[in-house]
Parts: C-alpha cells; structure tokens; sequence
C-alpha cells in the first residue's frame, strides 16, 4: 500500500520561501578584506571604513575593522544598498587611504550587479601625505597632579577639551607628545586636563592666548616643542608676570578712594568734579573688569565679561571731555547736542548686546574659534575706538590751549594747571600704546607672524598708562582752588553755541585816537604811580575799574597798542621793576625769587619763564651781563 504525501506541494513552498530569504540575507552582506601594505600614519589609532550611506564618517565605531591577522583587517557590512563608495581611514580625514607616494585616491566602489561576490579584497598601498605636526611638551607645572590626563585642542577637533584621540603620550624621555593632523592655514591650540575649568595658563594662573602654528608650504611632521606654564584652576606662587594685575588692581582701589574722598575735600569747581568723579567711576570700573577678564575663573562663570571693558572705549572721552569745559569754562549748562558724543557709545551697546546674551558655552567657543563675525565686530570698535578717542584727545589740547589764551587775556598770573598737560601727556602715551598693539595684531595676521605675546604686552602697559591718569587727575582735583572760568566757545563739532554772557549796559567806545592816546597814557601813569603789577592776583577788570576805562577797551588798547596780551602787558612791568631792584644795593640780600615775589609774580616757573620771554636772556645771563657793563 503507498500512502500519498499530501504535504509535499507547501513543503516545497516554505523550502522555496527559505531558500530566497536566505539568499537575500547573503546578498545584503557584505564582507571587506583590506590588506595593509603601508605602516599606518598612527599606530595607535585603529582602521574605519566610510563609506557614502553613512554620510562619509570617518571614524563611525559600527564600521570599525577586526584584525584577523597581520597586516590583515576584516569587516562585515549589514543591510548594504547594492551599491555604495568607500574610503578606509584611521579616524579622520587627515589620516585617510593614497597612493604610494602620498597623492589622493578617488572613492572605491562596489556594485553588486558587476561584483558578483559578496567578499571584497583591498589593498592599502599608501596613506595620502597629510600636514603633520608633533606637539611635545618638554616641561608641565609642577603642581600638575600626578594623576592628570593632558590633552590638546584646538580649531582641527572644534576645541574639544577632552578628546581622546588627542590625549598627550608620555615618552621614554619624560616629555608628553602627540600628532595632530591639520591642512588648516592657521592651526590654534590649547592644552587642557580634559575640561575648560582646567585649561593652560601663563605661570601665574592668567589666562593666555591661544597657541598658533602658521602652515608652510614644505611643512610635514614639524615638531613643535612647548612648555606648559601653569593651569588656570591651579595658581601657581606669585610672578613678575603678575605685576601689571597688582598695579592695576591698586588703580581700581585708589579709583574708589578718590571718588569717596573728592566730595568730602574740594568745595571748588564743585560742577566739574561730578564729572570728575563719574570718569573715575567708569575708568576704574572698565580697569578692574579688564583685570577680571585675564582670569578663566571669571570668564567660565560669565563669559561676557571679556567684552565689558570695550564700552570704555566710546563713552570715557566724551565724560572727561565734559569734566574740562565745566572745570575751565564759565558754563552752566552742557551744549544742547550733548547726546551726540554718546551717538557711538549706543551704537556698541546695541552691536555687542545679542553676544552678551548669548549661550555662555557658545559664546566661548567662538571667541576661541576666533569667528570672523567676531573678528571684524570687535576689532572694528577697538579701531574705530582709537579714532574717536584721538578725535577727543585733539578735544582736549584745544580746549586746554583756548584757556590759556583767555587767562592770558584777563589774568596776570599763571594758574597751577600743569597737571592737565601732564594728563594730555600721558593720554597721548596711551593712545600710542594702544595703536602700537592694533598695528602688532594686524602684522601679525596678514604676514602670519606670532607676535601674541607682543599684542599681549601693549595691551597691558595701554591699560597701566591709562589707569595713572585716574591718580594726577584725583590728586590735583583734591589740591585744586577754584579756576578762573574763561568765557565759554565751540570747540568741538558736536557742539552749539555756548550761552556768553553779555553786558548789556556796556556801550560802544568810538576808534577815536585822541581819545585812546589819552587813554593810554592814564593807563601808563597808573602802572608807573601805584605799581598794580605788583598784586600777584591783579586782573584786566580790576585794572580797568581801577583807572576807570571799560575792560573790554583796556584790553584792546593793550592788544593794540602794545602788541600784547594782558598777562606779558603785566609781566613786562614785572621784568623792568625786577631790573631795577636787583641792582640797587638795598636788596642784595634777597635772592632772585625773592625779589620775583616782590615784584608779583606768584611762582618761580612764571617767573623764569616770562624773563626769558621777554628778555631772550635767563635771570642769571642778565646778572652776568650788567656785571661786565
């Protein structure tokens, strides 16, 4: 009896079923042998397949190779597309498959339609010729803990404080080494202990720039040897190379003494010093945020901090500007387009505001990438800032020389306003400075030169220039009497006409000559009868009321008639009585200054300075002279 197999017909379904699916399964894998036949560019770095369906990753851990022996490395691909491109590489693009002598390769590819097999066999023959550099470090702090992993970043791994690949090895020497790969025309780096809190410093714990490597054309495997100085979380003992920290912070203490003790001391010039005080205030404020941003303690807890000190450049100037014209010129009012001088300050402000509320994280890393955006953003204020801070210097040499004209004009004495030439001087320094270290990073970006350290010196003595100026300015405000307020005049472009005084009761004297011969010799028998010169503190007003003429004809018959301004009209007299009275016998037992102060002249300066004027000859060469007559 045969039975009959009723089952056979789903049988050979399901095993047709298998037998495709299984065939499927084989063909959507693909096994890559690849033998090396050049010594890898880093041993210790491992073997990658990239490939186009896995958006060309070259050091994705999934397509990592097995070694199966020497020179001999394996990979089984799941669920390929039946074509695909492919690259071998060790873990990035500067370390990627060539040919024997270092040229590029184009994409190897397979297609299941022409490669009927589902193993691939490759050769590596050569690795393209990549710019290598070796960074080793020959000496680290000695407070580096013993334990301490160091690593390097920079712009080739997108600042990646902690990456593995570009951890330090330590050789048989003792130094710490490793390769970094980089076709980049600028390559910037920093050494870390693996996070931003533990990054490098110089030895005193300050913040340093980044390190900078420019590429050479014939550059392949340069050492680069370094020294790590210090950690910014680890502050080493106390340096030279703090001192400019500890001058600086001096200038924010004693910023903060003055303005506590300017209003308790000076009565005088009371308008002028409110200004006085708010410089102060903003000076020493932007000194110690300046200080602050040096220290990477700081900038981690507000990154912005490193920008907060630019707002000096714009609003300073104009402040101080003010404090002048209230201090030396009779206004009660400031011009009516004072907000101009702020036009730029507001500008900044509204420029800088979208980086100041930026995420911390990433505004760090854009500065350290040093983005072009950035780049043209800040440096363009610190060069504009220049300008406009040359701009008010200008302001203040002109404001300072008017003055003085109009003392000379009404005044017989020099008032004790040397400290603001002295001020000018060292604004002057500072602007200097300051140009010197825009002209050093400029240099050294468009001829690729390394001049950080440089750029980093002129910042700080432009700084320690300008936080002096805060100790003569508050000093002799504290010493200073109340001025002599000139009549007030446009001097800058951004102001109006300033409110003059005018006396409406004064009349018009007619150009008569008769009447301004008779005039004159009023005026010529009052100095020779009663010696008004000799009043240290006599005035063109007090004069005039004195011989009752008009001041304002008194000062044109002085400026007309005798050619001279008031102050050398007094002088003069001064000079000839001094002549006479040194040689009378009475007064040989005075000295030169004491016979200056008898004739009225209020300081040794004043009075050497207006006898040479007027005579081309010292006080001495004078003596000496008459002797030989």
């Amino acid at each position: 009896m045969v039975l009959k197999n009723t089952f056979s017909p789903h049988l050979s379904k399901m095993l047709c079923f298998y037998f495709f699916f299984l065939s499927q399964l084989i063909s959507a894998q693909v096994k890559i042998e690849v033998e090396v036949l050049s010594p890898f560019l880093d041993a210790n770095k491992p073997l990658f397949v990239a490939l186009d369906y896995n958006k060309w990753n070259p050091g994705d851990p999934a397509y990592i190779l097995i070694k199966e022996k020497e020179n001999l490395y394996s990979i089984v691909l799941e669920n390929v597309p039946s074509s695909f491109e492919y690259k071998f590489t060790q873990g990035s693009w500067m370390l990627v498959e060539g040919t024997p002598s270092g040229e590029g390769l184009p994409n190897r590819s397979f297609d299941r339609n022409v490669t009927k097999s589902s193993i691939v066999k490759a050769k590596i023959l050569g690795w393209e010729k990549q710019v290598a550099y070796d960074i080793i470090v020959d000496n680290i702090p000695e407070n580096t803990p013993k334990d301490a992993e160091i690593y390097v970043s920079g712009n080739f791994n997108n600042w990646e404080s902690g990456n593995a690949d570009y951890q330090l090895k330590r050789n048989i020497q003792g130094q710490y080494t490793t390769r970094i790969y980089s076709d980049m025309a600028k390559l910037e780096f920093k050494f870390t202990r693996g996070t931003w809190e533990s990054v490098e410093a110089r030895e005193s714990g300050k913040a340093r720039p980044n390190r900078i490597i420019y590429r050479s054309s014939d550059i392949n495997n340069k050492s680069v040897n370094v020294t790590i100085e210090g950690w910014e979380d680890l502050m080493g003992t106390l340096h030279v190379y703090s001192l400019f920290d500890f001058l600086l912070l001096f200038a924010v203490f004693q910023g903060i003494l003055l303005v506590i003790a300017i209003p308790l001391i000076q009565n005088a010039n009371i308008e002028a010093n409110r200004w006085l005080i708010l410089s102060i205030i903003i000076s020493s404020m932007s000194i110690l945020l300046y200080l602050m941003s040096n220290f990477q303690t700081f900038v981690n807890r507000f990154p912005g901090i490193v920008i907060l000190h630019d707002f000096i450049y714009f609003v300073y100037a104009p402040i101080f500007y003010f404090y002048l014209i209230k201090l030396l010129y009779n206004v009660h009012f400031l011009p009516s387009k004072w907000y101009l001088h702020f036009v730029p300050f507001m500008v900044q402000f509204f420029v800088y505001l979208p980086f100041l509320m930026q995420n911390d994280k990433r505004f760090l890393l854009d500065l350290m990438e040093q983005k072009l955006i950035l780049t043209y953003i800040f440096g363009g204020a610190g060069i504009f800032g220049l300008l406009w801070n040359v701009y008010y210097w200008y302001l203040f040499r002109k404001t300072i020389v008017a003055y003085k004209l109009e003392f000379q004009t009404n005044l017989s004495y020099e008032q004790n306003l040397n400290y603001l030439n002295t001020v000018s001087v060292i604004q002057f320094v500072v602007l200097c400075f300051w140009a010197f270290s825009i002209v050093a990073i400029l240099v050294g970006h468009y001829f690729n030169i390394d001049n950080i350290r440089l750029f980093e010196n002129s910042v700080d003595l432009t700084w320690l220039a300008f936080s002096i100026i805060t100790y003569f300015v508050g000093y002799f405000a504290i010493h200073q009497s109340e001025t002599f307020k000139a009549q007030p005049q446009k001097i800058s472009i951004f102001d109006d006409l300033l409110e003059t005084a005018v006396n409406l009761n004064q009349k018009v004297v007619a150009n008569d000559p008769e009447h301004i011969k008779k005039d004159v010799e009023k005026l010529e028998k009052f100095m020779v009868d009663h010696s008004p010169f000799k009043n240290p503190k006599v005035s063109l007003s007090e004069l005039a009321s004195q011989i009752q003429i008009p001041s304002h004809l008194l000062s044109k018959i002085i400026n007309d008639h005798y050619h001279q301004n008031f102050f050398d009209f007094i002088n003069h007299y001064r000079i000839e009585e001094f002549k006479k009275m040194v040689i009378d016998p009475k007064n040989q037992n005075l000295t030169f200054l004491g016979l200056a102060y008898e004739v009225g002249f209020n300081s040794k300066t004043a009075f050497n300075r207006s006898f040479k004027k007027i005579t081309n000859q010292t006080p001495r060469e004078y003596l000496d002279s008459i002797k030989l007559q």
